[in-house]
């Protein structure tokens, strides 16, 4: 499938920044399921690219006195597959990925939550579990956990609030799977992307957020399942960047020195051509 995505992220300021430093990962790669014959990345200064701790490929650039309004633009087109399988040879070792992170600590809940998920009662009996049946299994418990809803959680959100909740976002979903999967004694990574909805073509569902796991830690075997659709990834994902949680993943993070009063609108578009 060829798709053409155009993302526009828009910061407004009451008070201009005096000075501004940025990171974004806004960079889709050539790799398993996916093909990126051209890509940009614009803000109105210089670009410096760089490889993050987790293997992502990133920009940077610093502002004087950029103004009271920024517009960051990433676009180009990106040609997918039906591939949520990858080996990453050249990743940080799976096991720090089993460690929990800010967004992904365990607490009973999710613990409990794991455990019915598989049926089982002990993380040794899930080590031999780590399948795509059971991996969509854990999903869609996942998801009668925590329904999907707009708009009841925010940013900094961790996986135990939104369990508690019972609703979120992406966001939320993926968390609450990755901190389950850590629980049950699987390395599992969160992975910020976009996604084409063919029934519902949306902006806001545009950006999105799914999980991997690793079903072969000697080999270095990733399975990506998208826990918000209870499938494993295919054709209408588009992969961004992959870390311990959503902390690793944000598109645009960085420092100012002044820039009182800011705003932030994003919009996305992708289509099929």
């Amino acid at each position: 499938m060829k798709l053409r995505i155009a993302h526009r992220t828009v910061y407004r300021y009451r008070d201009p920044p005096r000075h501004l430093v940025q990171t974004l990962r806004l960079t889709p790669v050539d790799s398993p399921g996916q093909r990126v014959p051209h890509w940009s990345v614009t803000t109105g200064a210089e670009l410096w690219r760089e490889v993050d701790t987790w293997g992502n490929v990133c920009h940077g650039h610093t502002l004087e006195r950029p103004g009271r309004v920024l517009v960051i633009d990433a676009a180009g087109d990106v040609d997918t597959s039906a591939a949520p399988e990858r080996v990453d040879y050249r990743g940080v070792a799976p096991e720090l990925y089993q460690r929990p992170s800010p967004f992904t600590v365990a607490d009973p809940a999710i613990v409990a939550l794991g455990r019915a998920g598989l049926q089982v009662t002990s993380a040794r009996e899930a080590s031999r579990l780590a399948d795509a049946p059971h991996l969509l299994a854990l999903a869609d418990q996942v998801c009668r956990a925590v329904s999907y809803r707009a708009g009841v959680t925010h940013a900094a959100t961790t996986a135990a609030q939104a369990l508690h909740g019972g609703a979120g976002v992406c966001q939320d979903q993926a968390h609450v799977y990755i901190a389950a999967c850590r629980s049950l004694g699987w390395a599992a990574r969160y992975v910020s992307g976009y996604f084409l909805s063919l029934d519902r073509p949306s902006p806001v569902l545009a950006s999105h957020a799914w999980a991997e796991v690793c079903v072969a830690p000697a080999e270095r075997r990733w399975l990506a399942v998208d826990v918000t659709h209870g499938c494993l990834t295919d054709e209408r994902h588009v992969r961004l960047a992959h870390g311990p949680d959503y902390g690793a993943c944000l598109p645009v993070r960085g420092v100012r020195v002044g820039g009182d009063g800011e705003t932030l609108d994003v919009d996305i578009r992708i289509s099929r051509i």
